[in-house]
């Protein structure tokens, strides 16, 4: 049976140091002439476009008639800075987890893939920086919905194509945030836990979260458990 490993890219794969946040910040300024419009949205283990909706109710676009151009505008900017704001900010790769990528890349069967909310182009822009790019080639994204449970659906879609895998398959969804573990259960995947975002150990595994690491520093023990 294939195994599908599906990461999310924030607080699991790679800590940005809060670039996309202060990239996306720039970016609404820059387009709509508004300061800090993201204070008080949260982003945890959201959609940027639910983050990107949700800033623009807050100071009164017309999301209803206008969403689709004015999300394209904000994407241009907001990719036009990521960038910079990237190699100005210091961030680092989750301990254990490239290790963890390699391992379970170079065993038979089994196929690395992405579920996260960022937009295809700025994920795969933070992983280059920090040079774990090369372990995906698919994976869902921000730009397919608003609610992460049809991202991780379309993401296993895409990588069950790619591994040419016409039987069963079972599916790993390793993220930081009680969204991650929701939308896992919701498409019948595990859901893996890793305390490296905001969320303890505790509150993963309240919500469904088994197996939970407090890292990936152990990585020998997480490959086996993930591959047991």
């Amino acid at each position: 049976m294939a195994r599908l490993f599906l990461f999310d890219v924030d607080n699991t794969l790679l800590n940005s140091g809060g670039a996309g946040a202060k990239a996306m910040t720039l970016a609404f300024h820059e387009v709509f002439g508004v300061a800090d419009a993201f204070a008080g949205i949260e982003y945890t283990g959201r959609s940027d476009i639910a983050i990107f909706r949700d800033a623009a109710l807050a100071h009164g676009l017309d999301v209803d008639g206008q969403f689709t151009p004015l999300l394209a505008r904000f994407r241009e900017a907001y990719f036009g800075v990521l960038p910079q704001t990237i190699r100005q900010t210091t961030g680092r790769v989750m301990p254990g987890m490239p290790e963890v990528l390699a391992a379970l890349e170079s065993t038979p069967g089994a196929h690395l893939g992405l579920a996260t909310g960022n937009f295809s182009r700025s994920a795969w822009m933070k992983l280059e920086h920090y040079g774990l790019d090369r372990f995906f080639r698919t994976g869902g994204f921000g730009e397919d919905s608003d609610e992460r449970t049809q991202i991780v659906a379309r993401a296993i879609e895409r990588l069950a194509a790619l591994a040419g895998d016409q039987g069963p398959h079972r599916t790993f969804v390793i993220g930081d945030t009680p969204l991650d573990v929701a939308a896992a259960l919701a498409n019948g995947a595990v859901a893996v836990g890793v305390a490296t975002g905001t969320f303890s150990r505790q509150a993963l595994k309240d919500v469904g979260a088994a197996p939970v690491f407090p890292d990936f520093s152990p990585w020998r023990d997480v490959v086996d458990a993930l591959l047991g």
